[in-house]
């Protein structure tokens, strides 16, 4: 007859070979659990990469969309730019003048209407002349 070997559940050499059993099994699935993790690693950092990607290009993008804007912006007030511009010089240039007291500013107006009524007097002079002139040579009057 057959020999028929009885084993208990409390064996020493079963529980031995289980115990092996779930330690490969747990080793196993550590391996498993560190690979997945380092793949989500590399999948994050890649993630990640992207996303710095994509901020960088919209970054871009709007800097574009403000030079374009600024742009058309300059082209439409650059005229009045420009008019505004040019009072801010002069009326930098104004703060900077000296000006002259009373008693000199008096002195050179009528040092200038005294030019002007000299200068005047003279080219009537030369006008009467040359009038003279053109009528005694074209025969009138």
């Amino acid at each position: 007859m057959a020999n028929i070997t009885r084993i208990k559940a409390g064996d020493s050499s079963s529980a031995k070979d289980k115990k092996v059993e779930k330690e490969e099994v747990e080793a196993e699935e550590i391996t498993r659990k560190v690979s997945i993790k380092a793949k989500n690693s590399e999948n994050k950092k890649v993630r990640e990469a992207k996303k710095s990607d994509e901020k960088a290009e919209l970054k871009k993008e709007k800097k574009a969309e403000k030079a374009k804007k600024k742009a058309v912006k300059g082209k439409k007030n650059r005229k009045s730019d420009e008019e505004v511009g040019y009072f801010r010089g002069a009326f930098r240039e104004i703060r900077q003048v000296r000006w002259p007291d009373r008693k000199t500013t008096w002195k050179l107006t009528f040092t200038v209407i005294g030019y002007i009524i000299i200068f005047s007097l003279f080219l009537m002079l030369i006008d009467a002349l040359f009038t003279f002139i053109f009528n005694k040579t074209l025969g009138g009057n």
